[in-house]
């Protein structure tokens, strides 16, 4: 999968590649785990809308009219098929359908988007603490919070109490960020283990797990972005993230990647998060959340992606959708495979070097 030349490539074009990859992405012949199925785009589940967030960077910083109709197409053809029952992972696509509703005047979408947002607010199944429990397709995971979620629910949550001027659903995802991270967040290294239970109290295997760690690092600066939150709460996002980042700097590969369990170097390095850990370290130095001085770390990071990227778009190094692991064996043999979520987090990486840069 890997091209000698893919490093030197313009990023305007690699992007390119990376939203044609995107739209071929297959199982070919995986057994899936997930009952509806996670590698197709042509699915609605959190792959795939993590994978419609990327797009919608894109069309963000290209204006194409072109990706904009193949975005609403892909909506048309979703809720024609109808919708899944919603729980974590089925709110992810809603990020971008909103945007979508948005650009084309689909207010019957915006009215679904609406409505979906109500039900988190009201009728999300909660653990103690009042945290979001990592419900998914075919497993409700009682008591148990996951790194994930903020990125597939908490996202949509903020920007819908944008969009609709409602403050207690924006006053909801902030408690969710605080809630995990009082849970989830290791103060030994600075990383975050992938999840807690109330029942039992503990974090499971302890995995300090690459992409469930980079989530945080590529939407918490999102997050900010989208709601413009002040005050004390912002300071300690920022302050958790940064301390992250510090941790990824002593943990991060000769080569600039970060193995799928971060401070496990016997454990295979993982494209999908280097991607994701290297879009927040770069968007933050942009902001000025970071110091500068973290800008390599996520350059060197960028070289590693770039040079997993073929000539047919298509970024090689992904493991596949990762569920709880009972121990840290379980992660070592995640297997490899083409996934949404990787192109996704490849483009929100060349997009923003390309912001950086310009």
């Amino acid at each position: 999968m890997q091209s000698a030349s893919a490093p030197a490539r313009n990023l305007a074009h690699t992007r390119d590649l990376l939203v044609q990859g995107m739209m071929q992405v297959r199982n070919e012949g995986l057994q899936e785990t997930c009952p509806i199925g996670i590698i197709d785009f042509e699915k609605w589940e959190w792959p795939q809308g993590v994978g419609l967030y990327g797009l919608w960077k894109v069309y963000g910083q290209t204006q194409d009219p072109a990706l904009l109709e193949r975005l609403h197409g892909w909506y048309l053809r979703r809720l024609a098929e109808g919708l899944p029952p919603r729980n974590v992972n089925t709110t992810a696509p809603m990020l971008t359908l909103v945007e979508v509703a948005l650009a084309t005047g689909e207010t019957a979408w915006l009215d679904r988007c609406r409505d979906w947002a109500e039900w988190i607010l009201r009728d999300f199944p909660r653990t103690t603490a009042g945290g979001f429990q990592h419900v998914v397709s075919g497993q409700d995971n009682p008591e148990q919070l996951w790194d994930d979620t903020l990125f597939m629910t908490v996202l949509f949550l903020a920007r819908m109490g944008v969009v609709l001027n409602r403050q207690d659903m924006i006053e909801e995802a902030e408690y969710q960020f605080l809630v995990h991270i009082a849970h989830l967040y290791d103060r030994t290294t600075g990383l975050w283990f992938h999840g807690w239970t109330f029942d039992g109290r503990h974090n499971f295997a302890q995995a300090r797990w690459a992409r469930g760690n980079c989530w945080i690092t590529a939407c918490t600066y999102d997050f900010l972005e989208i709601t413009g939150l002040q005050g004390a709460t912002r300071r300690h996002l920022l302050q958790t993230v940064e301390a992250q980042v510090r941790a990824l700097q002593r943990y991060q590969a000769e080569d600039g990647m970060w193995h799928t369990l971060i401070d496990d170097p016997t454990s295979y390095t993982e494209t999908s998060a280097t991607a994701g850990f290297a879009y927040g370290i770069l968007k933050g130095v942009r902001l000025g959340h970071l110091s500068p001085e973290f800008a390599a770390v996520g350059q060197r990071a960028l070289t590693a992606v770039l040079g997993r990227i073929d000539d047919q778009g298509q970024v090689a190094g992904v493991s596949y959708g990762t569920g709880m692991g009972p121990d840290l064996d379980y992660y070592r043999r995640v297997a490899i495979c083409q996934m949404a979520y990787g192109q996704s987090l490849a483009l929100l990486l060349v997009c923003e070097a390309a912001q950086a840069s310009a």
